[in-house]
């Protein structure tokens, strides 16, 4: 990657480098809310820049991807791939640093670092590696089982896309395939393609393995097998309770919350989570978080200001027992 193809995360969202994972995780929502398609409909700068955050936040929010971009800047995605140059880049220097005499031309060298194998077609929306096959005996490529050798391949995909399945179109080269992804792929889900890998000398072909890279959602979270999303409620809802809508991948739902809930409570909406195969669903939960008017009207401080004077419960009573340890 070029310097000038370098794209710095931190300023695309506005934070420092020491930035915690719930600070990136807060400027994030933000951003997304703030640029989502949705939000912004025709307005490409809106969605340029929706794309750019949810890229920044893809990696910020990864440790080792986080950890491998501080440590390697433009050279990130290459770091802990493997291959004669690792550790031998001096970052920031354009390439001062590897050793070329392990080359055989300059073509070698750069495909190595993208790490491409005279594949063509690559940055087709997807990056491709060769995994090669060995046999039992040690023959390499193609000895006694006369393998052909498996590909890797990433693919990005949205929100609804990984949803509710969906049909892509891939050129590898040679040859563009059609490939469906069914309902309910997740970040790291592996798609095989049977028969679309590197063909040995004799025409058999390895497989196609495709690593599902699925864009972050600004409202909507992974937990285990569970979608998570945190619903922002009033003082009062919390006290009296209250039904509000919610939306769901499914559509919108009345939820109803009990009195007396506290904040950080999760709701569990059976079955309107993510497909978990053909005919069943996880479920969703709503974690509760209750905000206070940040400018509350006259009558709402003054309603406020009574409540607190006939306030009979002292949450923090028990709290006075840890003190003077």
């Amino acid at each position: 990657m070029a310097a000038a193809d370098f794209k710095d995360y931190y300023a695309i969202l506005g934070i420092g480098k020491t930035a915690s994972e719930e600070e990136i995780k807060k400027t994030f929502r933000k951003l997304a809310l703030k640029y989502h398609p949705d939000r912004n409909p025709g307005d490409k700068g809106a969605e340029e820049k929706f794309k750019q955050v949810s890229e920044a936040y893809e990696v910020l929010s990864d440790p080792e991807k986080r950890q491998k971009y501080d440590r390697f800047g433009q050279y990130w995605q290459q770091a802990g791939q493997g291959g004669p140059y690792s550790g031998n880049v001096n970052v920031g220097a354009d390439g001062a640093g590897f050793d070329f005499s392990q080359y055989g031309n300059f073509e070698e060298f750069v495909n190595e670092l993208l790490g491409r194998f005279n594949t063509p077609g690559a940055g087709q929306g997807y990056s491709t590696s060769y995994r090669r096959t060995t046999s039992p005996g040690g023959f390499g490529d193609f000895g006694a089982q006369a393998t052909g050798g498996d590909r890797e391949a990433t693919l990005k995909l949205t929100f609804a896309e990984a949803l509710r399945g969906t049909q892509k179109r891939l050129n590898l080269g040679n040859e563009v395939i059609d490939v469906r992804i069914p309902a309910g792929a997740k970040q790291g889900s592996r798609v095989r393609v049977k028969g679309k890998g590197h063909a040995n000398p004799y025409g058999q072909r390895g497989d196609l393995y495709l690593s599902v890279n699925l864009e972050p959602h600004p409202f909507f979270q992974f937990e285990g097998e569970n979608l998570v999303c945190e619903v922002p409620i009033t003082p009062d809802e919390a006290v009296l309770g209250a039904t509000i809508d919610l939306p769901t991948p499914d559509g919108a739902v009345s939820l109803k919350v009990p009195p007396g809930v506290r904040s950080g409570q999760s709701l569990r909406l059976r079955g309107k989570g993510w497909p978990q195969g053909k005919e069943s669903k996880g479920d969703l939960l709503a974690r509760l978080v209750i905000e206070a008017p940040k400018n509350p009207t006259d009558l709402e401080r003054e309603c406020y200001e009574k409540i607190r004077g006939q306030r009979r419960e002292n949450p923090r009573q028990s709290l006075s027992q840890y003190a003077n340890l």
